[in-house]
């Protein structure tokens, strides 16, 4: 039965045995062990367990703090366990339980109110109890195992620094928003001098090497302009130059405009230089997310958020608007539909879906890229500390996740458009086109040439058109002159002599209705070549039955004459035919019933104006009687006053 007492120092384990077994109980023990030589005489070094190097005393303290029993530590207590009904003294109450659960070991640890002076002591008083322990070297381990500690807990790695991507993203886009400006104002400047290249040369970069490169336009014949613009836009940029409109500068303005351009050449190289690094950045930091939506896309997020740690905290719905906040108060405020993707619009998958899928796919791309930064946040790779592994991944493991999602995305995509689409041509969004970014589905795209597009040239044979010859003569207008078969004609023909016919049925339906109880239409539903369908009634067409209205003899036989024929030509012009005499029949109708409609129209306008015809009569009516009575008044009124001056007059000369 004993008291042991465990602390750690900055060097290694301590296990001291206190020399009276009843110390803790003795309430005056904190005043013999406040001096050196007090607490030498009470606590006795028992067993010093060094730590073999600096790592080794990181993964111990490591373990201390997080209330763990290491493997070192559990051979320094191995000696209690002949002990019998010993206590130790530890400094915390975790540990102490973490030790009561050791096997093999029958000892109870202590953690209270009581040791909280005792280790005050041991520490204050260390180099005495411990021989060979300096203070000064004491000092130095520790400020060493701070920095190391603090290191640690954090797992700092400087290719998982989100920083420098919300820094890069925020540079690229005022760099795009200050080249947009210094190349236009170039081209206005330059402009006074050779409007003409700019509608030669429609790339910034290249116009501005173009000034460095020729200067005056009168230099263009001598300069050579091949390692900056191709063979055909070299030879129309030096003929332009021989025959310019501009005016003339002097070498103080050249010397300014060859600064500028100078400016627009040094940001566009450095501007592709930091898209090349946010690239790369992105694929060490976010691989799954810059497979899921482009490394551009990706670093957007990743700013608004604010890093990738709170990225990784956000649901898939929060990720999908993130962007589109104002919108989406807007909406709330306002009652609207909701937006239904914000900076994940410009993701390639979802600028490759039409209108109506664009909302199912930034769903389904955000759920998947929630899921991709979970992984890219919360993995151990690239790591160095508690917690990280001994073999690095490849790049291709890393972002094994986000290439398996962006193909079931593709699969889904390519199941609701209902036809195949070529995802690796991806999506030409600004501004990585043409300037070293990577594509959407992970490729990584060279620097090359800048692109140049043919600018439109102007058409000197129109100059010598006379004003009666024509401008242009169309192909299919050369081509094609056989003369094709009059089908209009026939169908014209047809239609004039159907429309009489129609007429007349239509005057014959209701003596037809009567009689054969039918309902109303029947006879255009039921060709007259066709033989009835009901099996009990036979029903006879309106031309067998003789009826008020019928078509007189010549008709009769004309329709039957052209009924012949068509039957006579049998097979294929036969049902031509026929088809012809329903489509006549059908426009016939159709221009009977907008006849109808028309003249309905002009019924109701005619009726309409005439109730308002009636009521501008009615307010005149009412008006006039309303001035009519004001005058009445005015009248009665003045009689009034007439006859009291007159009886007023009158009062006066009786007076």
């Amino acid at each position: 039965m004993g008291l042991f007492i465990l602390t750690e120092t900055p060097s290694g384990y301590a296990l001291f045995k206190s020399k009276e077994k009843k110390l803790l109980k003795n309430d005056n023990y904190i005043g013999e062990i406040n001096n050196a030589q007090g607490i030498c005489d009470t606590l006795k070094l028992k067993q010093f367990q060094k730590f073999q190097n600096a790592a080794t005393a990181v993964e111990e303290a490591s373990a201390i703090i997080e209330s763990k029993v290491s493997p070192m530590l559990a051979r320094l207590l191995e000696p209690l366990q002949n002990e019998k009904k010993a206590t130790l003294a530890v400094a915390d109450s975790k540990l102490g339980t973490a030790i009561n659960k050791l096997p093999n070991i029958n000892i109870s640890a202590v953690s209270d109110s009581t040791t909280t002076d005792l280790f005050r002591s041991i520490r204050g008083f260390l180099p005495s109890l411990i021989p060979g322990y300096e203070q000064k070297d004491a000092d130095t381990m520790r400020l060493g195992l701070a920095h190391s500690l603090s290191r640690h807990k954090l797992k700092f790695s400087t290719e998982k620094v989100d920083t420098m991507i919300i820094q890069a993203i925020a540079l690229l886009d005022d760099l795009d928003k200050e080249l947009n400006i210094y190349a236009m104002r170039v081209k206005e400047w330059y402009g006074w001098h050779f409007p003409e290249m700019a509608k030669i040369i429609n790339d910034n970069l290249a116009y501005a090497r173009v000034i460095l490169k020729m200067g005056y336009r009168s230099d263009a014949a001598e300069s050579d302009l091949a390692e900056v613009l191709p063979e055909e836009i070299e030879t129309a940029v030096k003929t332009a130059a021989e025959v310019s409109m501009g005016s003339e500068i002097t070498e103080e303005d050249l010397e300014n405009i060859r600064l500028l351009a100078g400016q627009v050449v040094d940001f566009t190289e450095y501007r592709q230089n930091l898209s090349q690094f946010l690239t790369n950045r992105m694929r060490a930091i976010a691989p799954n997310l810059t497979a899921l939506v482009g490394d551009l896309v990706g670093a957007r997020l990743i700013s608004h958020s604010g890093s990738l740690v709170n990225l990784a905290k956000s649901p898939a719905s929060t990720i999908q608007i993130l962007g589109a906040e104002k919108a989406l108060f807007r909406a709330l405020k306002t009652k609207h539909d909701t937006p239904k993707y914000g900076h994940l619009y410009h993701a390639s998958l979802v600028g490759q879906a039409t209108g109506r899928n664009k909302g199912k796919i930034a769903r389904m791309l955000a759920t998947k890229t929630a899921m991709g930064i979970r992984v890219d946040s919360l993995s151990q790779w690239g790591t160095e500390g508690e917690g990280a592994i001994d073999v690095e991944p490849t790049e291709e493991e890393k972002s094994a996740l986000g290439n398996e999602s962006r193909i079931k995305i593709e699969r889904r995509l390519q199941a609701l458009e209902g036809k195949r689409i070529n995802f690796n041509a991806g999506a030409a969004i600004a501004p990585s086109a043409g300037l070293g970014y990577a594509s959407s589905a992970g490729q990584q795209a060279q620097p090359g040439k800048f692109e140049l597009k043919e600018a439109r040239k102007y058409n000197h044979q129109a100059d010598g058109l006379d004003s009666e010859s024509p401008a242009v003569v169309k192909k299919h207008e050369v081509r094609g002159t056989e003369k094709k078969k009059p089908l209009i004609e026939e169908v014209e023909e047809v239609e004039e002599m159907n429309g009489d016919e129609d007429q007349m049925d239509e005057d014959s339906e209701p003596p037809a209705t009567a009689m054969n109880g039918a309902k109303e239409g029947s006879s255009e539903d039921v060709s007259s070549d066709e033989e009835p369908t009901s099996k009990f009634v036979k029903k006879e067409s309106s031309e067998d039955v003789p009826m008020k209205g019928a078509p007189t003899p010549p008709q009769e036989k004309q329709k039957k004459k052209k009924r012949s024929k068509d039957h006579e030509a049998g097979g294929k012009d036969g049902k031509e035919g026929k088809k012809r005499e329903k489509t006549a029949k059908q426009t016939a109708r159709d221009k009977v019933a907008k006849e109808a409609r028309k003249a309905e129209k002009q019924r109701k306008k005619a009726e309409k104006e005439a109730k308002r015809a009636k009521e501008m009569a009615e307010q005149a009516g009412q008006k006039r009687k309303r001035d009519d009575g004001a005058e009445a008044e005015a009248d009665v009124v003045e009689k009034e006053s007439k006859e009291k001056k007159r009886k007023k007059k009158k009062s006066g000369k009786e007076h």
